[in-house]
């Protein structure tokens, strides 16, 4: 199979179109009817987020979009940023999909079929599994295979948060911006939480969360008690993983820890969850509970040492 055949798609979750209560109420629309997102029975979800949830936040959200957008949502502007920086380390076209709003995956996978590319190589862009994205992603992915009457060679990378390449990436972005900005009391680890009910039933994305931030800890040469991590942005009443990050920030604050830096090793791309929610309504929890300086490190996005590890993982799979 020739290498004029293969292609990559970098799949990150996605994005509402505009700032706008519109937009984001089509794409909460999408994004919370995954069952992958939500496990709540089809039939009582469907009502509850048609005429609780997206009601009563589609207006708040546009506002935190708004906020943060620069002609368009940064994680899209970004992700097209890796696919370009990708595309020229590996010399294979290289697009963007996400798995809710545009580019959809489906779209982007039909297109290179009908360009007659004959490999894929799907690289979603999630260190850590979880069911609840890297297996959206694969759900997507299947949805479309039924419907294609010749399937192409397909290989998903499942995840690579244990990639020394990706984790050197980590540690140096950390180390760069010590070096630039000083280095606070404690470093906080932050990755988007899900509910414990998940890992409850095999989802193992928790301990590859704790574990990723452990081997960039000892990459750095931390010791125990100048890093932990944390788990960020639940949602709804029910229990999700633990330590929460805003209570840990409040704890530290009451406890007379002076300044933290918080990083979040499972985003790939800075967005809502890291400009707005880390950036900053936490620093506001933070200095609120007495705390003195907060600084959000920010996302690899096109570092090139990021770049580099992405563009290695999708080399050792793609054809020679």
């Amino acid at each position: 199979m020739s290498k004029e055949k293969a292609a990559v798609i970098i799949v990150n979750l996605g994005t509402p179109d505009a700032p706008t209560p519109k937009a984001v109420s089509r794409y909460l629309k999408e994004f919370l009817a995954d069952p992958r997102v939500v496990e709540v029975p089809k039939l009582i979800w469907f009502f509850i987020l048609r005429f609780l949830v997206i009601p009563l936040r589609s207006r708040r959200v546009a506002g935190l979009y708004a906020s943060i957008w620069q002609n368009d949502s940064p994680i899209r502007r970004i992700t097209y940023e890796q696919a370009a920086g990708m595309e020229k380390r590996l010399g294979v076209p290289v697009r963007a999909a996400m798995t809710y709003g545009q580019p959809a995956l489906s779209d982007v996978l039909s297109e290179l079929q009908g360009q007659g590319y004959t490999q894929l190589v799907i690289l979603p862009l999630y260190p850590q599994y979880s069911g609840s994205t890297n297996g959206a992603v694969a759900d997507v992915l299947s949805k479309w295979m039924t419907k294609q009457r010749e399937v192409p060679a397909i290989h998903l990378l499942k995840d690579y948060w244990q990639d020394d390449a990706w984790q050197n990436a980590v540690a140096e972005s950390i180390h760069r911006y010590r070096a630039e900005n000083g280095t606070a009391q404690k470093l906080l680890f932050s990755f988007h939480g899900i509910p414990l009910s998940y890992q409850q039933q095999g989802d193992e994305y928790g301990p590859r969360c704790l574990q990723s931030a452990a081997d960039i800890a000892q990459r750095m040469g931390l010791e125990d008690g100048q890093w932990q991590a944390s788990f960020q942005s639940r949602f709804g009443a029910q229990e999700w993983l633990k330590p929460y990050t805003d209570e840990v920030l409040k704890e530290w604050a009451a406890s007379d820890v002076a300044s933290v830096q918080v990083v979040c090793p499972g985003f790939s791309a800075d967005c809502l969850e890291t400009l707005e929610e880390i950036a900053v309504e936490n620093r506001h929890y933070f200095l609120e509970a007495g705390g003195k300086e907060y600084a959000y490190i920010p996302a690899l996005n096109s570092d090139p040492e990021h770049l580099d590890a992405l563009a290695q993982l999708c080399q050792k799979v793609l054809p020679r």
